[in-house]
């Protein structure tokens, strides 16, 4: 039987990441475990340098991170309950809440629209610098909202609802949904911090990256099922997601930002430049039309109602059976 508690973590954090997000001025978890991860980088490089042995402190540090922040995470949690279980509700809602990056993905989509819906071209790419790897000096009108959209399509599933699937799922373990929800952040913060096939993380960053995509392949099929009903035509989307998305060389990331080009009825991928270099990636969707605003705002409305689907089912069946 699972306690009533966790409806009430649920529906809260969902709140606060829709009202709030994550205040510039507050410490986040993640932050402390990139600290962590940071660290333990340096140290390995400092003192080793073989293949092998930086794939075995890949490992270590995987592990490690994920299973230490997830019993972390449990300690706090428990310790609120015993205090109280009101405050106990309140500590695991907000260590969920920070797990969860809708409204980041949504503030950080205005940030630059803003700029470039007044024609403020410059100031609109150096927006987008703070929130992509690609170089964006060149980047004209056009390209920009494919830059916006290909971000927030991609990390709506490591970013938002793969941290969702993990805190629902921890609803059915004693270990309670802020830990599997913060082991798998941390995950994600491994992958996006030494989960490189380049030097100097192709040996260290190895486990980390297999790991969070092992992690993150069934939430992903779930965040394609559920965006292809919503977008009212499941077969065309899915039919074109088994077309294009394993052209992309990410198990992940190429099939999440194609469900959203199919529903969308837009095409992303094609040329970037990384620091000069020229990286051509898959193209992904029909290009019914060119990628506007509306169809950005589209699907961050896409990835509000995939929460609240996902959350809606969840609550009924816990409702059920409690």
């Amino acid at each position: 039987m699972v306690e009533s508690h966790s409806l009430a973590v649920l529906a809260i954090a969902f709140l606060l990441d829709a009202l709030i997000g994550d205040p510039w001025n507050w410490l986040h978890p993640v932050q402390i475990i990139g600290w962590w991860i940071k660290q333990f980088t340096l140290f390995v490089f400092d003192f080793f340098s073989r293949p092998l042995v930086l794939k075995l402190a890949g490992v270590v540090l995987g592990l490690w991170t994920i299973l230490g922040t997830g019993l972390v995470a449990w300690g706090v949690v428990f310790l609120a309950y015993q205090l109280h279980p009101l405050f106990g509700i309140v500590t695991e809602s907000v260590i969920v809440a920070s797990c969860l990056a809708e409204r980041s993905l949504r503030d950080a989509a205005h940030d630059v629209l803003t700029p470039l819906q007044a024609g403020k071209l410059e100031s609109a790419r150096q927006k987008m610098a703070q929130y992509v790897g690609r170089d964006t000096t060149d980047l004209d009108k056009d390209e920009l909202h494919r830059a916006i959209l290909e971000t927030i399509t991609e990390n709506a599933t490591d970013g938002v609802l793969a941290p969702l699937f993990y805190a629902i799922l921890g609803t059915l373990f004693p270990a309670g949904s802020a830990t599997l929800a913060l082991a798998y952040k941390a995950a994600s913060t491994l992958d996006s911090m030494v989960g490189y096939k380049t030097p100097p993380y192709t040996d260290l960053g190895w486990f980390s990256a297999r790991l969070e995509d092992i992690l993150t392949w069934i939430p992903c099929r779930l965040v394609v099922g559920t965006i292809a009903l919503l977008s009212g035509t499941p077969r065309r989307v899915w039919a074109i997601c088994r077309r294009d998305a394993p052209n992309d060389p990410s198990p992940n990331a190429g099939w999440s930002e194609c469900a959203y080009a199919a529903a969308l009825g837009v095409q992303v991928g094609g040329t970037n430049y990384y620091d000069g270099v020229k990286k051509h990636k898959p193209l992904l969707g029909d290009r019914l039309s060119p990628i506007t605003t509306h169809h950005i705002y589209r699907a961050l409305r896409l990835t509000r109602w995939s929460m609240v689907s996902w959350l809606g089912i969840t609550m009924l069946i816990l409702l059920l059976g409690i």
